[in-house]
Formats: structure tokens, C-alpha cells, sequence
């Protein structure tokens, strides 16, 4: 097997004059260097699809021929005996560039004809409510990028066997994977597989499919070796997806009591270089602009979504894409109004739910709610942080020349989407159906096949619960094994939150199917009813006789060895059932977020002092991995709202390409987490439950943005932009 390394553009834009590999192929341990001209008609370019108007599309090439559109871009690869070799000889391909002007900000995208999708909605009489209300609001917000940063980063490792490709890839998408590895190298999808081991964390970053991995299979295939290629830190920083890149001009209309009743956005995107595949640069403005009105009664609703292209690498998924920057600027505006009509910010929500009555709600981006308690969620928050309490702490410390802030935020998001959403969406590259395969071994044993695979969420132990529950067998004695796309049906992959709902609808109706066919066995054993079996510890017997019993493994192994005289006619040889299920979804979780901050005058910098959330995710599964995913969460909200920002200069040049420089947070930046859960089931999903995964993402950094804003308020700051940066605070003489 050989070690590969990209040679990447130190341009933004640039036109590639000629590509020089000799000084590196003579390199002794180097196995061939391939450009971008020796891929042409080997590999096609990614160009993910999206139906509909406004879409202007691009294709993403597996290495840069003729020109470079962002730094970091791969124009060739080094394959050599060793990683070490390859990074070596990669400092020695010569490349002729000839350097072009950049675009590296939305206004000069917007200047240009840089839009690459547009999208304009309409709900309502707009202008009349707006000349009605007693008060109207206009601000402006953004979000700067910022990257998932996984503790793994990306890696993939390509085989032929003749004109069969094996991949294992560190992926969140085995199944789109393979779409696009078999589109790009001109294959049928059943000579491509897609293996993803144990995965270090994704956060979105590997729901796309990137030119490194058509490049990885393409130059295995000419250079007829096995070949790996693992990602650098400064690579995943420089060249990968990085995400959130928005600017939002927001108008509210309220009325004297301070109930809303309009809205008025504009959302733009910076898309970077390319689409991303499959979700393209309609994504983020889209989930920003849907999911802007929130948990709240708006009458009226107007926006227009927008994504520009820039000269940096493309913007994609990354935990709580688009939902977070819609709820921090939903929940920013109600503060705002609340500060206007001097009500506290926890009135003015009151003011403004969906009773839980209301639900299914239709939304006023067209949105259909089915199901949560507002109302409920915030009494239960405020109690569990003690509101009232902090409020006077608030008021202590103020006198004391402390600046101390209490933020409230809520949010819904948007979970388990199936086929549909995306359809509607006008995405044509996710299929939206997921696939799971739950087999009983001869020796009673279970194994479960999916094709979500995990990247930390507790798969593995979520599916052996619902598994082992159904089977009646022990928990250690069920195993999840890899994604495998030659092993189950093909999927969609593991990301916006669709993870339970995925299993309720697959894993747990494959498992009930396994159990039928225990019971009708069994029943043929113990001359009863398939419907009085009772399958449990190990062992199926009649209800009322748990005398009349046979073993679990006993009927496992007559199953593949069927006795003298055969099987009955109605059961066949075998224990497995493999189900596909088309989620129906979204639905919808939510929480409410309360979060108490101290800016420190002289720096500006803000600690989080306590951080309470309350989350309605419908029925909990497994307590300690919901709370698991909260806290994750969490702190990556608070990374976001504080910390992280990826940061170019005018000329489209990266300037924060280590973690000296992209601050994540520590342990020391991360308070302890109070959580409350409050549980109403989804109409829609098997057993109610709803996705959950994303959602303190999406809260925190509007809760820790409301909590900033109250803290300086006295000294006149205000808060518009992600992330808050302590100098910012400072130079307002905080």
C-alpha cells in the first residue's frame, strides 16, 4: 500500500500554467506523482444537482487542472512507500501559477455575478402588517466561518481488485459515497464498495463527498496499488468544508403588546469556491431562512435566500446547519424587542409561543410543527436556573461594577427528514430512505448491519437497547458491525438528526420481524400459539407456563439446521430481516436555553458562569446519551459563540490554519450543564420519538449572545455578529 499527499494551492485564485513532477518522481521511495491532467477523463468533477430556480451549478474537480479557486486546493498527488517520502516529495513539485484577483467577502461577490442560488418565499399580507405595527425593528447579523474540527480527520484508503473498488473512508455517507465514486470513475454502484470503520467524530464535515476521495480511487486505479491518504490538521483547517458564513438584514413587525406579526429577511451565504456535494450552497441560507421564525405565532413571513461564491473552500453541513444562525437572530430580535417595550425577555416569549394546543402548527415559512410544549419548557428552565434569583444576583453585581448577563433562548429544529424534505428542498443527490439488517446467528448471537454508521453518537449502544429489548437476548450479545454498503440496502447516511428516528423505523421493525419468526418456531416446539410466546431472557415460552420453554440459541441453531421432517411450512430456514423505512418526518425538537455570563471589564472576555438547558427530543431512549449529545453540543455552541473563527484576509489567504490559531474551547471554558427533559411525543415516527443531536448547538450560542448583550447593555454594547470576540467587547470600552 502507498502513503499519498496532495500538493495544494498557496493562491486563492490563480490559473495553473504547468505542473512539474520530475524533481519529486526522482525522489527515491516515490511511486508516481498524477496532476490534474492525468485524471482528465479518469475521474469526473462532483456537481451535485438541486431542482428548481436560481440554481447556477459548478463542478468540483478531484485535482485542479486550469485554474484554483481557493487556497488549499490539491492540483496534484504524491504517492510514495511512506507518508514521510510523500510529504517530502511534495515540496518538490514545481507549479506555475498566474496569480488572479480574489473574491474573498459577500459584498464583493454580491457585486459581481457571484450568485450561485437565489430563492425567494412569501407568506402573507408582508407590506400591509408591517404599516400597521406600532413597532418595527431592523438589524443585521452575521456569522463568521468557523470548521467541525473532528478529532479524527478525514482519511480514505482505496483498492481494485480488476474493475472492483473497495473504499474505506471516514464518512457519515457510505451509501452517497458510493453514488459518487461510481458516477465519477464512469462504474456501476456494484463494483464500488464503501466500508466506514469506527469514525472520530463527522459533525457534518463527512456528510460530503470531496475531490480528495475521487482522487485517492482514481490514482489507486492507475497506479495499480492500494493506496491511503489521511488528512493533516492544517489540511482539515485549510481545504475542508468549513461552515456558517452568513449575513442576515432582518425586519420584525410587533404590535404594542409585543406579539409578533411579521417578518422580513434577507440571507446571504458565502458558498465559497464550489457546491458542496450532495447538499449544495442552497443548504445553510435555505435552513437559516425556514427555520427563522422559530418556535413563535408569526402571522406573516418574507424572505429571500441567497448563496454568493468566493474564492475559499466551499461552505457545507456542520452541526445545527442554518438552524443555528436562524435561532440567533430570531432570539436576538426578541430580546431587542423586549428591550424597546422594557418587558423581560422571558414575557415577551410567553407572548409569542405555539400553545401546545396549536400543534400540528404550520409555520410561516410553510414549515409544519407536529408536536412540542413552549409554554411548558420555559417555566421548567426558569425554575431549574432559579430566573428570579439570578436576576437578582444580576442586579447585585451591577451595583458592584460587575458585569453580569442572563440570556434566554428557544428554538425548534428540524429532525428525521426523509425523502421528501429533500425533494421539496430540490436536492436530487440524497435518497432520504435508510436500510438496517438484524440477524440472529446459529448460536443465538445478534448482529445488526445499518446504513447510518456512527461517529460518536452511541449507535452501537442505542441499537443493542432496542435489539436486545425486542430479542430478549443480552446486551453484550449484540453487535453492531461496520457500514458496509455490500452488506445492507442502500441509505442515506447519519446527520441531521435522524439517528433514532432511523432506528425506530428500521433496526426496531427488523428485530420485531426476527421475533415473529422466533415465536412461530417456538410455537411449533411447544405445540401453542405464536401470539402466547413471550420471548425473553434468553428463551421463548408460553405465557402463564415459563415451564414450557425452549432456549433462544436452541431455536437458533434449529433454524439453520432445520430437525428431521423440516421447518413448518409457514416459518423458512434463516433469522434475519432487513427493512428500508423513508422517514416521515420533520419533526420537530426544541429546548430552551438559559445561560448566565460575566464580561470581564478590562479584557472583554466572557465566562460562562452556568448553563441550564430543557430539552423535548419525545420519548428518551437512553438518558445518558441524550445528555451525552447535549453536553457535546453545548460546548460546541459555546466554541462557536466565543471562540472559533476562521478568519481570511483580503486577498482570500487563510490565517488561521493550526488550533494556535482556530481557539476551540477547553475544559476550563465549558461550565457544568443543568438539564431538564420534558417528552411530547411526535404523531409521526415509530414509538414518537424525535432527533435530537444537533439541538444544544443550535441554542447555545443564541443563549450565550443574549446573555453577552445583557451583561454590556449598561454600557451600550450590542451584540449582531458571531462569534463574540473579547477585543470587540473591549474596544467598546467594556
Amino acid at each position: 500500500m502507498l502513503a499519498l499527499a496532495f500538493v495544494r494551492s498557496p493562491h486563492a485564485h490563480a490559473r495553473v500554467r504547468a505542473v512539474d513532477p520530475a524533481a519529486a518522481r526522482a525522489l527515491a521511495g516515490v511511486a508516481g506523482v498524477v496532476t490534474g491532467a492525468d485524471l482528465r477523463g479518469l475521474a469526473r468533477p462532483l456537481a451535485p444537482r438541486l431542482a428548481g430556480e436560481g440554481f447556477t451549478p459548478s463542478e468540483w474537480p478531484a485535482l485542479a487542472d486550469a485554474e484554483v479557486c481557493y487556497v488549499g486546493q490539491a492540483v496534484a498527488v504524491v504517492a510514495a512507500e511512506t507518508a514521510y517520502v510523500a510529504a517530502d516529495a511534495g515540496e518538490l513539485v514545481r507549479v506555475e501559477y498566474e496569480a488572479r484577483p480574489a473574491v474573498a467577502t459577500v459584498d464583493q461577490a454580491l457585486a459581481g455575478d457571484g450568485v450561485v442560488f437565489r430563492r425567494a418565499y412569501r407568506h402573507g399580507d408582508v407590506d400591509a402588517v408591517f404599516a400597521g405595527a406600532a413597532t418595527v425593528l431592523r438589524e443585521r447579523f452575521s456569522h463568521g466561518r468557523c470548521a467541525a474540527a473532528p478529532l479524527e480527520p478525514r482519511g480514505v484508503l482505496a483498492d481494485w481488485d480488476g474493475d472492483t473498488l473497495t473504499v474505506w473512508a471516514s464518512t457519515q455517507i457510505p451509501s452517497v459515497l458510493r453514488s459518487a465514486l461510481a458516477a465519477a470513475l464512469g462504474l456501476a454502484e456494484t463494483r464500488v464498495r464503501v466500508v466506514a470503520p469506527d469514525v472520530g467524530g463527522g459533525f457534518g464535515l463527512k456528510t460530503h463527498v470531496f475531490p480528495e476521495e475521487l482522487a485517492v480511487a482514481a490514482v489507486a486505479r492507475l497506479l495499480g496499488r492500494p493506496v491511503k491518504w489521511i488528512e493533516q490538521r492544517r489540511e482539515q483547517l485549510t481545504a475542508a468544508a468549513h461552515a456558517r458564513e452568513q449575513r442576515i438584514d432582518v425586519e420584525l413587525a410587533a404590535d404594542a403588546a409585543g406579539v409578533v406579526r411579521g417578518l422580513r429577511a434577507r440571507v446571504v451565504s458565502d458558498a465559497g469556491a464550489y457546491h458542496i456535494y450532495p447538499l449544495t450552497a442552497a443548504l445553510e441560507p435555505l435552513g437559516s431562512a425556514a427555520i427563522l421564525p422559530g418556535p413563535y405565532r408569526v402571522e406573516v413571513y418574507e424572505y429571500e435566500a441567497l448563496a454568493v461564491r468566493t474564492h475559499k473552500p466551499p461552505l457545507g453541513a456542520y452541526r445545527g446547519v442554518g438552524m443555528t444562525m436562524g435561532a440567533f437572530v430570531m432570539e436576538r430580535m426578541l430580546d431587542l424587542l423586549a428591550e424597546r417595550l422594557a418587558l423581560d425577555p422571558a414575557e415577551v416569549r410567553r407572548r409569542n409561543f405555539v400553545p401546545r394546543e396549536a400543534y400540528p402548527f404550520v409555520s410561516a415559512s410553510g414549515m409544519t410543527y407536529d408536536s412540542g410544549d413552549y409554554p411548558k419548557a420555559l417555566e421548567q428552565a426558569l425554575a431549574l436556573a432559579g430566573y428570579d434569583a439570578l436576576r437578582r444576583e444580576q442586579q447585585a453585581a451591577r451595583a458592584a461594577g460587575r458585569l453580569l448577563g442572563v440570556g434566554v433562548a428557544c428554538y425548534t429544529e428540524y429532525t428525521g427528514m426523509g425523502s421528501e424534505v429533500f425533494r421539496r428542498r430540490g436536492m436530487q443527490d440524497v435518497r432520504g430512505v435508510e436500510s438496517a439488517t438484524v440477524t440472529m446467528d446459529p448460536d443465538g448471537s445478534v448482529r445488526c448491519a445499518t446504513s447510518f454508521p456512527s461517529q460518536g453518537q452511541g449507535h452501537a449502544t442505542t441499537i443493542a437497547q432496542v435489539v436486545a429489548d425486542r430479542l430478549g437476548v443480552a446486551l453484550e450479545r449484540v453487535r453492531l458491525v461496520p457500514a458496509d454498503t455490500a452488506v445492507v440496502p442502500p441509505g442515506s447516511g447519519t446527520f441531521g438528526s435522524r439517528g433514532a428516528v432511523s432506528i425506530g423505523g428500521t433496526v426496531a421493525v427488523a428485530a420485531d420481524r426476527v421475533r415473529a419468526r422466533l415465536q412461530a418456531l417456538a410455537a411449533h416446539l411447544l405445540e401453542a400459539a405464536a401470539a402466547d410466546v413471550v420471548v425473553e431472557d434468553e428463551r421463548a415460552h408460553v405465557r402463564g407456563f415459563p415451564e414450557r420453554a425452549v432456549p433462544l440459541a436452541e431455536l437458533a441453531r434449529l433454524a439453520y439446521s432445520p430437525p428431521r421432517g423440516g421447518l413448518p411450512a409457514d416459518v423458512g430456514p434463516g433469522l434475519s430481516a432487513t427493512v428500508s423505512f423513508d422517514p416521515p418526518g420533520p419533526t420537530f425538537s426544541g429546548a430552551v436555553h438559559v445561560a448566565l455570563v460575566e464580561v470581564d471589564r478590562a479584557t472583554g472576555r466572557a465566562s460562562v458562569r452556568r448553563y441550564v438547558v430543557v430539552e423535548d427530543c419525545g420519548p428518551v431512549v437512553n438518558p445518558t446519551i441524550v445528555e451525552g449529545q447535549i453536553h457535546g453540543a453545548v460546548a460546541q455552541g459555546l466554541g462557536e459563540a466565543l471562540l472559533e473563527s476562521i478568519v481570511y484576509d483580503g486577498d482570500g489567504q487563510l490565517l488561521t490554519a493550526t488550533l494556535m490559531d482556530y481557539a476551540l474551547p477547553k475544559a476550563a471554558d465549558v461550565p457544568s450543564f443543568e438539564i431538564g427533559h420534558l417528552e411530547t411525543p411526535s404523531p409521526l415516527t415509530p414509538g414518537g420519538v424525535k432527533g435530537m443531536g444537533e439541538g444544544g448547538t443550535i441554542g447555545a450560542p443564541a443563549a450565550l449572545a443574549n446573555a453577552v448583550a445583557d451583561a454590556v447593555r449598561p454600557l451600550g454594547g450590542r451584540v449582531t455578529g458571531l462569534p463574540i470576540r473579547a477585543e470587540d467587547l473591549a474596544r467598546r470600552e467594556v
